[in-house]
């Protein structure tokens, strides 16, 4: 596998919080932008245009649809996220996306799979986020975003309001998930019941990341199909010593190292098409040493995502 040219990337600012219930997640865009992570990624040779921090509405009345909390302001943000990663890709240049609440991968996805329809989607999170209004326990739709994007659980999730411009564009074989160690029973049924691919930290412990990553993309990349793929990057899948400023932290997490090889091998493809990188709350740190380990293993991921390399990386090959 040759190494690919440094990409072309265009930054969308997603400052969103309305997902899940806990203050601050709106900051994540700033803090990151802060940390000046698009001198980094122009240092590292790539063109980079800063696209748009996006405004988001608050819908005053928006009372729950089932179990799911602030639809309207959440249908509404995402189809707004749509049309601009959307934007992006007409442009040709790989999407990044900084939130925010996972809620978003519904319009930063659907965006994307209007451009490339063909997408496989690699979910890397210590959770599934595949509930449905009627199945989620807490109503926050950021544990409900895969439910919306696969076609497989379209009638689960038909009649949300704040969704009508909503088309599933996912089917199950389409996603991976890497991370995965707090899934909830319905969740786990889902994915069962659909046959999706998952690695959890069973899975990668057993393994090895570099199994893991050599497996899921011969899988998404199967008869050697070159299809655009989407990171989905929540970094809650990371282990809490490194994300402490996050709204749902799991112990037991991926590594720094594992997850900079799961970035490393997706940009050695050179069909990295978009990114969300997801989750980064700074209220939530209890020191400033918790939020700036946040933000810089954050940094660090987008970093190796656009062809950031440690001396004797190597690929692996189906």
């Amino acid at each position: 596998m040759s190494v690919p040219r440094k990409p072309s990337v265009g930054i969308i600012w997603a400052p969103f919080s309305k997902g899940q219930a806990r203050e601050g997640v709106a900051q994540g865009p700033a803090v990151v932008k802060e940390a000046d992570v698009i001198e980094k990624l122009k240092a590292q040779g790539c063109d980079v245009k800063d696209y748009v921090t996006l405004g988001f509405d608050v819908i005053a009345d928006d009372p729950p649809h089932l179990n799911a909390k602030n639809p309207r302001t959440v249908g509404r943000a995402n189809e707004k996220l749509a049309s601009a990663a959307a934007e992006v890709k007409k442009s040709g240049r790989t999407c990044l996306v900084v939130g925010g609440d996972h809620s978003l991968a519904i319009g930063s996805i659907s965006g994307h799979a209007k451009i490339h329809p063909d997408l496989g989607v690699i979910w890397f999170d210590a959770h599934t986020d595949i509930n449905t209004p009627k199945t989620s326990l807490s109503g926050n739709m950021h544990g409900q975003p895969v439910a919306f994007l696969l076609k497989e659980l379209e009638d689960q999730v038909s009649g949300v309001p704040g969704f009508q411009w909503l088309a599933p564009c996912l089917s199950a074989e389409d996603i991976v998930y890497i991370g995965l160690r707090d899934v909830d029973p319905e969740e786990h049924r889902n994915l069962k019941t659909l046959g999706i691919k998952y690695y959890s930290m069973t899975e990668i412990d057993q393994l090895g990341i570099g199994k893991v990553m050599e497996e899921t993309l011969c899988y998404l990349l199967a008869n050697n199909q070159k299809r655009p793929i989407h990171l989905s990057f929540d970094v809650d899948g990371l282990d809490p010593s490194l994300t402490p400023a996050t709204g749902t932290p799991v112990p037991g997490g991926v590594t720094l190292r594992e997850g900079i090889y799961v970035a490393e091998q997706l940009y050695r493809t050179g069909l990295l098409s978009a990114v969300d990188i997801v989750e980064i709350n700074p209220c939530l740190g209890k020191t400033q040493e918790e939020v700036d380990s946040t933000v810089n293993t954050a940094v660090s991921i987008i970093l190796s995502c656009f062809g950031k390399a440690r001396e004797g990386s190597h690929s692996s090959s189906c």
